[in-house]
């Protein structure tokens, strides 16, 4: 049947490009990849425009017939369905003749009013639970939750059928795994059994939260889509105006001998201060009773014990480190909390929309779900949080601290601030952990680097990673498909652009390079060879002194 649909699908390509095939002026492999868009219109156009830029690779007619649709592996026909989106009249364009992944949906217009009238009706039945606020959007930038207080629930407890059940579940799997112990390959039926009842267990293991109806009340919730097209929901954030507001402390009052109260309050200037100070004074001489200290004394006394602590704490270490990482702790994990005496601001940089798609990041997840672990160990009072950490083993106060001060790292190029020292620190820093990005799950691609610098740079990567005969193979071609190339050849290599290179760590040349003698662009120090067309990146040449430079727009990071 597969096989009839090609012939017809290859019956139906222009009857021009057919005339070409037939004169064996394309091959069967171009032939197919014309098929894959009806228009007939649209094929000839491709077809003019690769004799024009003489590459008429299969892969390359494909992708220029497929421009403009959207991949139905993408996030947003994932979470809208495929069958939502025909049924509404959407087109998918399929390709018969090699893997496409479930196709290209035509009408992108479409899919995003699905998109945004699903999340709407996933956002009322948010807001039906009570929040105050919900937010949608198909993807928020990472960190857009900074500066807000996130609240606490309790996780629901399993019932005495949910647990019924999850003990039969984990019953049959170990029975199904002991009866096929012996076997290499499991039967299907078998393996899809198996698969239900792993999920089933987790959906049990993931248990709801209920959190206080009056936080419900003043706290939100954002809705969004995560990078596999499932609902992303993250309940619980408190905007700063929304926080309860703290009732000032009333005025201390002293009561006389003869019943009557004088009440002590702040002076509006420092001229007022002395006058109600010098009429305090005369009265306390000429009244009995005990008398509140006045402000003036109260500063100089407690000013005298400002610098009694400091010259004590230096002398505890200990008790500086816990009251430091108090302190941070009541930065980064509680918002406007007055509970430390000492004068230490922690910052942690929001990335907004400099890095799209970075909350997809699996290190991403790692520093959230390392914050969210921590979140549940400290109390839900920020007037109780010196006490937890006096709790805390010594490991745990220095793991804990070492995630406060990873949080306030900002190692961000912003062409507007300028700040060679801090960038230079970041590199020691790196240096220091031996900081490894690809390892950490950055590789080139044609959307994070490849496809946004010049035909120069990307040969010079091609050239560090692969060797000179690598690059070689692909100077020829266009960007964008020498982008594409490249990162295929890239792939695996732990090669990472200048910006990510931590000093002191080599960057690995592949082996023919190597017995041939040539020297990597690095290592000479020499740039690669610009093409006619096109100027390599020029090097940013920074200021000698950290500035904020009055001439460019300022936006802040944070």
């Amino acid at each position: 049947m597969s096989v009839v649909k090609q012939r017809l699908r290859l019956a139906a390509v222009s009857p021009r490009l057919l005339d070409v095939y037939a004169e064996d002026g394309m091959t069967l492999d171009q032939l197919m990849a014309f098929a894959v868009n009806p228009d007939h219109e649209r094929q000839e156009q491709v077809w003019e425009a690769v004799q024009r830029s003489h590459n008429k690779e299969p892969y390359f007619i494909r992708r220029l017939l497929t421009e403009g649709g959207v991949r139905a592996s993408d996030k947003r026909a994932q979470f809208v369905g495929i069958e939502a989106y025909e049924s509404a009249g959407g087109d998918i364009m399929r390709d018969l003749f090699q893997q496409d992944d479930g196709g290209w949906l035509q009408d992108p217009v479409l899919l995003e009013r699905l998109v945004a009238e699903k999340l709407e009706r996933e956002a009322d039945n948010i807001r039906s639970e009570g929040w105050k606020w919900v937010e949608i959007a198909i993807d928020f930038p990472y960190g857009h939750t900074y500066g807000l207080r996130r609240i606490s629930g309790e996780s629901v407890a399993m019932t005495d059928e949910e647990v019924a059940a999850a003990e039969a579940l984990r019953a049959e799997h170990e029975r199904l795994e002991q009866e096929h112990s012996d076997v290499d390959v499991l039967p299907e039926a078998i393996d899809q059994r198996l698969g239900e009842i792993e999920t089933a267990l987790a959906e049990l293991d993931e248990r709801p939260v209920q959190y206080d109806p009056d936080e419900i009340a003043r706290a939100g919730a954002f809705c969004s889509i995560d990078a596999s097209g499932v609902l992303r929901i993250d309940r619980g954030y408190v905007r700063p105006e929304d926080e309860p507001t703290i009732p000032e402390p009333e005025r201390e009052a002293d009561t006389h001998s003869d019943g009557t109260q004088s009440v002590t309050s702040a002076p509006a200037d420092v001229d007022g201060a002395q006058a109600v100070t010098s009429v305090a004074e005369a009265e306390a001489e000429q009244e009995d009773g005990i008398k509140p200290i006045p402000d003036r004394l109260m500063t100089e006394l407690t000013a005298y014990r400002t610098l009694a602590l400091r010259d004590a704490l230096a002398q505890d270490p200990d008790t500086a480190f816990l009251a430091g990482l108090h302190a941070l702790c009541l930065k980064l994990f509680y918002r406007y909390t007055p509970e430390s005496c000492l004068d230490i601001d922690a910052k942690s940089v929001v990335f907004g929309n400099q890095a799209p798609g970075l909350g997809d990041a699996t290190i991403a997840k790692a520093v959230d779900e390392r914050h969210r672990r921590w979140s549940e160990q400290l109390p839900r009072e920020s007037a109780e949080l010196w006490d937890a950490l006096s709790t805390f083993d010594r490991d745990s106060r220095g793991v804990l601290f070492a995630h406060c001060i990873a949080l306030s790292v900002n190692a961000v190029y912003e062409p507007w601030n300028r700040r060679p020292r801090a960038l230079a620190h970041a590199d020691r820093l790196a240096e220091e952990i031996r900081l490894d990005v690809a390892a950490a799950g950055w590789s080139p691609t044609v959307d994070n680097y490849l496809g946004r610098v010049t035909k120069a740079r990307i040969l010079q990567a091609v050239r560090e990673a692969k060797g000179d005969t690598a690059a070689q193979l692909i100077e020829h071609l266009k960007k964008g498909e020498m982008a594409e190339r490249a990162q295929e050849l890239l792939a695996g290599t732990g090669w990472l652009p200048e910006p990510l290179r931590t000093p002191g760590q080599a960057i690995s040349v592949a082996s023919p390079a190597s017995e041939s003698g040539l020297i990597s662009p690095s290592a000479s120090g020499e740039d690669a060879p610009v093409s006619e067309c096109e100027a390599a990146m020029p090097d940013v040449e920074y200021p000698l002194e950290d500035a904020i430079l009055p001439d460019e727009p300022l936006v802040a990071a944070e």
